[in-house]
Parts: structure tokens; C-alpha cells; sequence
């Protein structure tokens, strides 16, 4: 008989620089703030669960889907585009690409100095709170390197608060709005327009990126990015992750827009809507609470 594999013990959740984190996003600090960025890399931000794998999975694409079309099937999609502060910065600087992609969950005040001083292109993805919400919940039940998300109702209020790995969502869709005002060098994208429009939000970012793919390769590309198919390849749904726990939920669940109104009672909407007209005050910055 096998010896059955035990998952890591969860983090312990912490305040750091007024943001809540655990130490697999802090223990690098230092390294991750003294990066050398490169004025070709492009860097994806998101808060957690809103889009990072899909806008990470297009880009890989758009520049490599083509020149490196062997990448698609032997490299899982973390390998290919890391994240910035969970891995050692010589990981990234090994990147055999260029551009090189990296990805980020941090707030806009975290990013290290580099990627603005070298100009580089910066995606932002932004989703509805609420469904970003109910995504992240489900996400922290099955990845062990999150704090043990305990039950809904509990993870309700403490998303609310932003008592969660990488703090306050209003925070940090505002904290990059701001930024994208003053910065023709960040791109901001909604979740929902991306599953509304998948063709015409790539073709956004070919502008933004100054990218010319033939007619044919932008019909592949967007056929391929579907959430579906994703969901299949074992090169973009982390079953090759071993912090994951796919006895307990999958990491691509069900991709689609309005899924909180199966999470969220009457009550809770009415308090989370309270909570949102409280801390969402710039009227620039529209995201669909609706939907």
C-alpha cells in the first residue's frame, strides 16, 4: 500500500504594511523589490480569482502560440508565466522568452520600482466583487498555500474587511484605477467584458501591446482561450500543482459571471451592497454589480 501524500499545513494570515498577507507572499521581499525588470516585460495584475490564468493563458499565446507551439503542451501555464513574488527573482530572470510574462497579485503600492522605471506594459484585470468573491472562497478551500477559508458565512465578512491574502478587494481595484489614470502604460480590463467579448477584449490588448496576429491566429487563439476548453488542458488547470487539493474543488470551477447569486442570501447582498456604495465612491470606475 502506498504511503498516502500529506498537503502542507495552511499559512497563518498577517498584516503586513497595512495589507493582509502570508509569508509565501512575503518571505522574498527584499529580492522581489530589487528586481530588474526589463522594459519588454509585461507584467499581469490581478487581485486573486479575477481573470490571472485566462489573461496570462492570451498572452502566452498572442507571443509564443506560434514561435513555440511545443511551450502549450509541455509547460503548465504557471511555469511559463510565474508569479512575481511567490518564486525566487532568478527563476523569472531564467525565462527563456521574450518578452518575458509575469503575473502579480500585489496592490499597486507593492509593485516593485523597476517595472515603472523601465515603462513596462501592465495588464490590469479587474471582476465584479462579488463573484470575485465567491471564486476566492472556493479557491482557498482547495489550495493549501491560503489560510483555511472557513465557512461562508465566516468568509463573507472577512472578504468584506479584506482579512484575506492580499487584502481589501475595493482596495486594490481602486489603488490600480488611480494608477491607470496617471500611467499610459496600464491597460485595465473587466473580467465580464472578457466573457462577453473575448475577440474584441484581445484585440484591445494587440492595441495596447502593439501586436499584429493574422485573422486566423486571433479566431485560434480566442476558440482556444474558452473557458472550457481551459478547464481540459492539463497545461492551464494546475492538476500538475501539488499545493493543490482537487479532492476538494477545482482550480478553473466554472468561469462564468453572476455565479454569486447561488452563494449570496438576500441579507448579504443587501449588507454588501451598503459595504460597496461605502468604499467604491470614484464614479469612474464602473464595475458590474449587477450581473
Amino acid at each position: 500500500m502506498e504511503p498516502r501524500m500529506e498537503l502542507p499545513s495552511r499559512p497563518e494570515l498577517f498584516d503586513f504594511r497595512g495589507v493582509s498577507m502570508t509569508h509565501f507572499f512575503t518571505d522574498n521581499w527584499e529580492n522581489v523589490q530589487n528586481f530588474k525588470a526589463r522594459p519588454d516585460d509585461v507584467l499581469i495584475a490581478t487581485y486573486p480569482k479575477a481573470g490571472t490564468t485566462w489573461v496570462s493563458y492570451i498572452l502566452d499565446l498572442l507571443y509564443f502560440g506560434q514561435t513555440s507551439p511545443e511551450r502549450q503542451t509541455s509547460v503548465p501555464i504557471y511555469e511559463r508565466v510565474p508569479f512575481l513574488e511567490l518564486i525566487v527573482p532568478k527563476f523569472v530572470e531564467r525565462l527563456p522568452t521574450s518578452p518575458r510574462l509575469i503575473k502579480t497579485h500585489f496592490p499597486v503600492q507593492f509593485v516593485p520600482k523597476s517595472f515603472w522605471e523601465q515603462n513596462c506594459k501592465i495588464i490590469y484585470v479587474a471582476r465584479n466583487a462579488k463573484d470575485n468573491m465567491v471564486s476566492y472562497f472556493h479557491f482557498d478551500s482547495m489550495a493549501m498555500i491560503e489560510p483555511d477559508p472557513g465557512d461562508w458565512n465566516n468568509y463573507f465578512q472577512r472578504f468584506m474587511q479584506g482579512k484575506v491574502v492580499t487584502g481589501s478587494w475595493y482596495d486594490h481595484v481602486n489603488g490600480w484605477w488611480k494608477k491607470k489614470q496617471t500611467s499610459p502604460n496600464v491597460h485595465y480590463m473587466f473580467y465580464e467584458d472578457l466573457v462577453e467579448d473575448t475577440g474584441r477584449e484581445i484585440d484591445k490588448l494587440c492595441s495596447f501591446l502593439g501586436l499584429s496576429p493574422s485573422e486566423d491566429e486571433r479566431k485560434r487563439i480566442t476558440g482556444g482561450v474558452q473557458f472550457d476548453k481551459m478547464k481540459k488542458n492539463n497545461m492551464t488547470n494546475y492538476s500538475t500543482h501539488a499545493r493543490m487539493d482537487f479532492k476538494t474543488g477545482s482550480f478553473m470551477r466554472k468561469g462564468r459571471v453572476g455565479d454569486w447569486k447561488n452563494h449570496f442570501t438576500v441579507a448579504q447582498n443587501e449588507e454588501f451592497d451598503e459595504d460597496y456604495k461605502k468604499k467604491m465612491k470614484d464614479p469612474t470606475l464602473q464595475l458590474r454589480t449587477d450581473l
